[in-house]
């Protein structure tokens, strides 16, 4: 029995699926629809019993992403939308794969065989998924979610110059000085980051590489940090403790 819980907004698309992934997979049970971002962060944040995510992406309250940052969601997901735009943010979160609509038997077929491969790929045990989540979530983001008023945008990493918190608001700065807010605070970006590329340069600073124009002394001890974008208004300070590390962060980039 493959337990199935499908997030779409659309009355005749959700039947659509169901009526097809029951006629591709007669073991499948359907254990739950939901219609939206807020019911399905209320209903998923209750750990429910599923072995993989039907979800749209572009739900009537927002893009089903959201529901990923604010759950723990440990069920692989396999996203449906009528655009090839969002691809990259699927594999952020448990996507397994990313069908376009129209979605058709064979597609679904051909998802639904691809769960049960790699589940028994990835399978040990009673481990079951765990070792195939494990799997994507340790592929660093490449993208990320952030909010400018009402709108919900998707910024690629690499556009990001800078993250700073404020008032307890962490806000992203892109690359031409627009700025952004972020749902996550410094701390949970920091691990979710490529170190390779991103620095925590102290308590309300993180700073991409591409975006140093470089840096000199500071108080004697301390390091003031330039960066190359413009109308920016902040003073980027290492303290004497972390100066090493940003310098061999730097040098060795």
């Amino acid at each position: 029995m493959l337990n199935v819980i499908i997030i779409e907004d659309e009355r005749l698309a959700l039947q659509d699926l169901i009526n097809n992934l029951y006629d591709v997979s007669p073991d499948l049970h359907v254990t739950a629809t939901l219609s939206s971002v807020k019911e399905s962060i209320e209903y998923l944040s209750n750990s429910p019993k599923a072995d993989l995510i039907f979800s749209d992406v572009q739900l009537a309250d927002g893009l089903s992403f959201e529901i990923f940052n604010y759950t723990d969601v440990e069920i692989p997901i396999i996203f449906i939308t009528g655009y090839d735009e969002f691809i990259m943010n699927a594999f952020e979160y448990n996507g397994i794969d990313y069908l376009l609509k129209p979605v058709s038997k064979d597609d679904l077929s051909k998802a639904i065989m691809k769960y049960k491969m790699l589940e028994k790929h990835f399978s040990s045990g009673n481990k079951r998924m765990d070792n195939l989540l494990t799997h994507f979530s340790s592929k660093k983001k490449t993208r990320l979610l952030v909010r400018k008023g009402l709108e919900n945008i998707s910024l690629r990493l690499d556009e990001i110059a800078l993250f700073y918190t404020e008032n307890k608001i962490v806000y992203v700065i892109d690359h031409t000085g627009k700025k952004y807010l972020a749902d996550k605070n410094l701390t949970d970006l920091e691990e979710e980051l490529d170190d390779n590329i991103f620095f925590r340069a102290n308590r309300q600073y993180i700073v991409n590489i591409n975006y140093v124009k470089g840096f000199k002394a500071y108080e004697k001890v301390k390091l003031l940090v330039d960066l190359s974008i413009p109308d920016i208004n902040h003073c980027i300070i290492i303290s004497q403790e972390t100066a090493p590390a940003f310098r061999k962060w730097m040098y060795e980039a």
